[in-house]
């Protein structure tokens, strides 16, 4: 399980001294939106939240809303605790004091409740009008077979079995062109203008670009709503 803190600590048992005992350890980021890419490849996701209440809500709010990261845990000393509301998007909340017992406890019950990906070897994938099939090697728009690359049909393939999640550059290059690929993120962006000509100018919004992050493909349906 990876952890990661967005705190201005550099240590994450400055913050709770209790995540000194935990396995794993957890990664502490600057609170800033280079950062915030991270979370893809996190299971859980802290918030140091002891300060600027104001802040923490609205990095909680970001995190679970545009960028539909992994479960956020907010720490939060016991007055911050009080102002605690559910629009603020975090799925649980610890005090600095919390013991080591207690803060593992909540942290496997985040990870537990973790949605799954969804699989991409399932034979269709179907987002609105657009139909991948994975056996066939196929995609179709509106019915009609879109002429793709190998690379270009692996890459709508893992967007569209993650449509709707904020996909990194990043994820995309490991996942499509494989981790030991020396390539940079710059390959993710060409295929992706070229998936974006071969879609039609009625339908290239559907692969969205999120600035700074990465790329999203959204049904017709959510795109218009």
């Amino acid at each position: 399980m990876r952890i990661i803190m967005f705190t201005r600590e550099t240590d994450a048992s400055d913050v709770v001294p209790a995540a000194a005992f935990l396995d794993p350890q957890v990664d502490c980021l600057p609170p800033v939106p280079a950062s915030y890419v991270a979370v893809d490849s996190a299971d859980v996701v802290m918030i140091d939240a002891r300060g600027d209440l104001t802040r923490a809500r609205a990095l909680c709010q970001l995190l679970t809303g545009p960028m539909e990261c992994p479960p956020v845990m907010l720490v939060l000393e016991e007055g911050g605790a009080a102002a605690l509301q559910s629009d603020w998007g975090s799925a649980d909340f610890v005090m600095p004091t919390a013991g080591p017992a207690e803060l593992s406890a909540r942290l496997r019950l985040l990870r537990a409740h973790v949605p799954p990906v969804e699989s991409t070897n399932d034979a269709l994938i179907e987002v609105g009008d657009l139909v991948i099939d994975v056996t066939a090697y196929t995609a179709r728009l509106h019915g009609s077979i879109l002429d793709l690359t190998y690379k270009e049909f692996e890459l709508l393939k893992f967007l569209a079995a993650n449509h709707g999640r904020v996909l990194t550059r990043e994820t995309l290059l490991d996942e499509v062109w494989g981790e030991d690929y020396i390539g940079g993120s710059r390959t993710v962006d060409v295929h992706i203008r070229r998936l974006r000509a071969k879609l039609g100018t009625d339908h290239d919004h559907l692969i969205g670009t999120v600035r700074n992050v990465g790329y999203r493909l959204d049904a017709p349906q959510e795109q218009d709503s």
